[in-house]
């Protein structure tokens, strides 16, 4: 069988393991020769292919970033893109797509499988907020990225006597701010699924300083926002591509908090470096994991499924299932935040 393969949206460290193991177990165990779509869908579209074999994959498991190449487009909202994406399958003679991404990537693949493709998926985002499973490849990395930053954000806040403020992302969740801002000992988390009151925070801020402290943590995530009625006001900027500018909350929340406290408040926004580098080993094992499920579920003739960390077994879940719903952090996580402040 040949099988196609190919990584959309924006890129996590973890996405190599998964290749690896496709092509590894692909050839190794079904006798199956995998073919590379660079950057995408639109490779996929465009007919930009390469083959996978094993001296492609020899030494980028620690790698980051995805050797395939990556890009955000979905053939379904481009005119002709599914019959492009068609036309290079029959040309190419691909038998069955294995896609690597996010909800927007599984969107697309979704969609591509309602066209008659056999498709199997695997969910990758920082965010963690695809819906049906519990953890998504990329999301530990950023985590530990996030963590080890409010770690290090905390000798510079004491000894300035500082509010600081670190922007991580998480545009419709908040996973990587309450996971990291607990793990790192943040005083405030906000997130999108609570938005916030200013009035509140800035009388945290100051009951805090007068009693006990004279610095403060704060991580927030880029999608956060004020609540209806707050003091503040605040509209989400957005990119060229719908994405949320990087700072844009964090910035405004600063100068907020400096404004009504008098406080020197400073602001990091991670933005890209969460996605970079060397992948934890638990994206590498998560990656390797969530590969040889994909490649064995196309061999046995699998279709339209997502594989999904459930516990601690990966399974497989109906692409139908998880269109156009988003994980969010339950409450009890959010709620562990503010009982840690």
């Amino acid at each position: 069988m040949r099988v196609g393969l190919l990584t959309g949206g924006g890129d996590v460290p973890g996405l190599n393991a998964v290749i690896r193991a496709v092509v590894k177990r692909g050839e190794g165990e079904h006798g199956h020769s995998i073919v590379g779509f660079r950057h995408g869908w639109r490779g996929l579209a465009d007919g930009d292919v390469m083959p996978l074999t094993r001296s492609h994959i020899r030494n980028v498991l620690p790698t980051g970033g995805t050797l395939l190449g990556t890009a955000r487009y979905h053939p379904h909202a481009d005119d002709g893109g599914l019959d492009a994406v068609r036309a290079t399958l029959e040309e190419e003679r691909i038998e069955a797509l294995i896609c690597i991404g996010g909800d927007g990537t599984l969107h697309a693949a979704s969609k591509v499988a309602e066209s008659g493709v056999k498709i199997v998926a695997v969910p990758k985002t920082i965010d963690n907020d695809v819906w049906g499973t519990d953890r998504s490849i990329g999301f530990d990395t950023a985590v530990s990225i996030a963590t080890e930053a409010v770690d290090r954000i905390h000798t510079t806040a004491e000894s300035h006597n500082r509010v600081m403020i670190v922007e991580v992302m998480g545009r419709h969740a908040g996973w990587i701010a309450a996971t990291a801002g607990i793990a790192g000992g943040a005083e405030l988390v906000l997130a999108p699924e609570e938005p916030f009151d200013i009035d509140r925070v800035v009388r945290f801020l100051q009951h805090r300083h007068r009693a006990h402290a004279s610095f403060s943590i704060i991580v927030v995530a880029e999608g956060a926002v004020p609540m209806e009625g707050s003091s503040m006001t605040y509209e989400t900027r957005l990119g060229p591509f719908g994405e949320i500018v990087a700072g844009a909350i964090s910035e405004r929340l600063g100068a907020e908090i400096a404004a009504r406290t008098g406080f020197d408040t400073r602001v990091t926004i991670l933005g890209h470096v969460q996605r970079g580098g060397t992948p934890t080993p638990a994206d590498r094992i998560l990656g390797s994991r969530m590969g040889v499920a994909a490649i064995d579920a196309v061999s046995a003739g699998e279709s339209g499924v997502m594989t999904a960390l459930r516990g601690d077994d990966v399974v497989l879940v109906p692409l139908s299932e998880i269109a156009g719903k988003v994980k969010q952090v339950p409450a009890e996580m959010l709620e562990v935040a503010r009982a840690l402040a």
